[in-house]
């Protein structure tokens, strides 16, 4: 009986504990269409980016990484660290483009199975 229950409780912990879904920000990094994360990131957000570095807004944000993807088009995103807790998480990839290649880091918050970015870091 001790047993069944401990199988049962695993069961639920693992059915109950969900990932946020990073692939709409790994997506649109790929392409480097930063309007498609609008949805996805947060009232307020750490940008640093080379050569500045603020707290901004989404929309600011948005224009930031436009000006950011304009200068170095991507040809590809992937990502090399991923780890979850339960209503936060990070991730880490690297980032090809016309210019070079960049290293990104970015922090989000679950909410649900999305992952709504808090920070955004291209070095």
């Amino acid at each position: 009986m001790k047993r069944l229950l401990i199988t049962w409780a695993l069961i639920f912990a693992f059915f109950t504990v969900q990932a946020a879904d990073i692939t709409p920000i790994s997506t649109a990094l790929k392409g480097g269409d930063a309007s498609s994360l609008t949805a996805v990131i947060d009232k307020e957000v750490d940008m640093a980016l080379p050569g500045s570095s603020k707290k901004c807004n989404a929309a600011e944000a948005v224009v930031m990484l436009n000006t950011f993807f304009s200068s170095n088009k991507p040809s590809g995103f992937t990502v090399l660290h991923h780890a979850d807790k339960k209503e936060n998480g990070f991730f880490v990839g690297k980032l090809p483009t016309s210019s070079g290649e960049y290293r990104v880091n970015i922090t989000y918050r679950a909410e649900g199975d999305k992952a709504i970015i808090q920070s955004i870091r291209i070095e």
